[in-house]
């Protein structure tokens, strides 16, 4: 009768009949017909019956039989062969199949028992065998868990248990976790994004809330709370610039950061204060204040709410509010009949605040047309009249607009609890950029900027920049031009309530000042990151708000039972609401020329890809709008905002 062999190859162990022996290597036929060269060491059983293609499956079955925690007691401590302890387990020398069901059965236990060689075991040791058995067990209950969370929120359900971890799934979600494995496989079973499964189980009441968790577990998952805080010291020996300063602001500000003063020379020029809150002198570079204005980077705004940079308290402290002496940094500039800047001087001063002007109050009697005719006897009504000639000056010497006339800015005033946004009311309002208003705070922002920008330069003093080279703008520590401003350096300086880059300039300017080391010393690698850490974070805060008002602007269309609208053609098949700064895709867009105004229907609003998908009723006549106005609202490299051009299945 021919030998027969049981042997191992690639992982598997596999059976045959001996066709050649040559005592080193043996030629092997397989119950298939195939023939293999083997060498010897790869036997671990010699046999004669069953034939081959019969003994792996008359040992299988003995094998499942086989208690492998019963040959974990039997086995002795050392090292054993798979034939010994086959005998000792069945009591006689083991028949070919009861030998290879004791070598199936170590084999798949590799918890109870270590490979040591060709045929060769050993035990594992008690402790290790334990810790083991336990992992394995808290699998099996994770898997039932699993199961069972799975089942509760394909059916709609939310367990109690997963609650906590619902808002982890939206940004950089621990797939090890249990509970993030129940949802997606959920996700799969239903065929949905995880936002819809959320919503779908009330895990999260709305889009709304989908957005807002997102953006909240991507960039503060830790939660917009502040830690503990020393309140801010404020310096009380600085001098008083005996002025009286107004702001200009929004209605909904708080962080007023800016005011400007007007005085008249004995000579007969004018002297021009433009003051800038001073918390760089309450905050100390490294203090905990500092750690929290680092970790933020910057105010974040969205339509009804923003989340501050710095805690209310350290804002209400250093805010340039009404009826105060305020701690600032001053920069005067001195102005001849020709409204030449002949000289400038920077202070570090207490300011009175006399007012904190509003829009809302001033445009009505101060505006693009007003202005050139008789002002009504307003406060600062001579004050705003000289500033606003005096920035047309300024604009006209740097040879470029200091906001692209004609483009709408946009306001969102939003009524209700926002935790039902939906059950809330918008109203969103245009505003004409580039009114007196805005030229007359941009031009002086400008010129602030650009000359302390420039006297850090004169010292040496390290700073962070604004910079912009064919078209493209970026942050950069070395003062180079701003092409799209006409000026040799800018530097972020006005806005150290708002603005951690603006912090540390400020914090840098006042060194400079005082003559003292500045806190960043050039090409300082803490400097570097708080660069790039602000310009990253400061971007998707940007973005984030583009999507909030695309949020807003959707609720609105729904609000307003919008099923038609006017749209005005962008580019390729990009075309923007008349009425709102929405843009959209739409099909067919391309045929016609940039500014057509298009009449379409409004088919569906997807308030999870935040996407209003329209079709092209009729073209109407004419052009509404000029294509600066949606230049303005396109983000800063003048490409379209992010559409989510994606499935809803996917919008993150």
């Amino acid at each position: 009768m021919n030998e027969n062999v049981l042997f191992e190859e690639s992982g598997s162990f596999r059976a045959g009949s001996v066709l050649v022996d040559n005592d080193a290597s043996l030629q092997v036929e397989l119950p298939g017909g195939k023939r293999s060269k083997i060498k010897a060491s790869q036997i671990l059983l010699r046999f004669r019956d069953p034939a081959p293609g019969q003994l792996l499956k008359e040992a299988e079955p003995l094998a499942a039989d086989i208690d492998v925690a019963f040959l974990w007691e039997i086995a002795g401590e050392g090292e054993f062969a798979f034939l010994d302890l086959a005998e000792e387990y069945y009591g006689h020398k083991p028949a070919a199949p009861e030998a290879a069901s004791l070598l199936l059965a170590l084999h798949g236990a590799p918890v109870y028992f270590q490979r040591k060689g060709k045929g060769i075991f050993r035990k594992a040791a008690a402790d290790t065998l334990r810790a083991a058995l336990a992992g394995i067990e808290k699998k099996r209950q994770q898997a039932l868990a699993i199961e069972g969370w799975v089942e509760a929120l394909t059916a709609g359900k939310l367990p109690a248990e997963l609650a906590p971890h619902a808002t982890r799934l939206l940004a950089r979600p621990d797939r090890n976790r249990p509970e993030i494995k129940a949802f997606e496989a959920a996700a799969n079973a239903l065929s949905c994004s995880l936002p819809e499964l959320l919503l779908k189980t009330g895990a999260l009441k709305s889009p709304y809330d989908v957005h807002l968790q997102h953006f909240l577990a991507e960039q503060f998952p830790r939660g917009t709370g502040f830690p503990p805080f020393d309140p801010p010291i404020l310096p009380d020996d600085l001098p008083d610039a005996g002025v009286r300063a107004f702001s200009i602001d929004d209605a909904s500000t708080t962080e007023v950061d800016d005011a400007f003063s007007l005085a008249v020379l004995p000579d007969g020029g004018w002297r021009i204060g433009i003051h800038i809150a001073a918390p760089g002198l309450a905050l100390a570079h490294g203090d905990t204040l500092d750690a929290i204005a680092r970790a933020r980077l910057s105010t974040v705004y969205m339509p009804g709410q923003k989340i501050t940079m710095l805690p209310e308290a350290v804002v209400e402290a250093c805010t340039l509010a009404a009826g105060r002496d305020c701690p600032a940094v001053s920069l005067y500039l001195f102005v001849d009949a020709a409204q030449n800047i002949v000289a400038h001087e920077s202070r570090l001063e207490r300011v009175r605040i006399a007012a904190n002007l509003r829009h809302h109050e001033i445009e009505p009697w101060f505006n693009e047309t007003s202005v050139r005719g008789v002002l009504p006897n307003e406060p600062f009504r001579d004050e705003l009249a000289f500033l606003w000639r005096f920035a047309n000056a300024a604009e006209a010497r740097r040879g470029k607009p200091s906001a692209i006339q004609g483009a709408n800015d946009y306001t969102f005033e939003i009524t209700g609890d926002l935790s039902n946004p939906e059950a809330c009311r918008v109203h969103i309002a245009a505003r004409k950029r580039g009114g007196p208003l805005d030229k007359l705070v941009a031009e002086l922002m400008i010129i602030a900027n650009a000359t302390w920008g420039g006297l850090l330069a004169e010292c040496r003093i390290a700073g962070l920049y604004r910079a912009q080279a064919g078209g493209k703008a970026r942050m950069t520590t070395v003062p180079q031009a701003h092409e799209g401003l006409g000026v040799p350096q800018y530097a972020w300086m006005t806005s150290p309530l708002r603005r951690y880059c603006d912090l540390v300039n400020q914090w840098q300017l006042i060194a400079a000042l005082r003559g003292t080391p500045p806190p960043f010393a050039p090409r300082s690698a803490e400097l570097f990151a708080a660069l790039r850490d602000f310009e990253t974070t400061y971007a998707a805060y940007a973005e984030f708000q583009r999507r909030m008002e695309r949020y807003w602007c959707l609720r609105h269309l729904v609000q307003e039972s919008c099923a038609e609208a006017v749209v005005v053609v962008r580019r390729d098949e990009l075309a923007r609401f008349e009425t709102l700064p929405l843009f959209v895709r739409l099909p067919g867009a391309i045929h016609f020329p940039s500014g057509q105004r298009l009449r379409v229907s409004i088919d569906h609003l997807d308030f999870l890809a935040l996407e209003a998908h329209c079709h092209t009723l009729e073209s109407l006549d004419g052009a509404s709008l000029a294509a600066a106005e949606d230049e303005a609202l396109l983000p800063e490299a003048a490409v379209p905002p992010p559409f989510l051009a994606v499935a809803a299945s996917a919008p993150f």
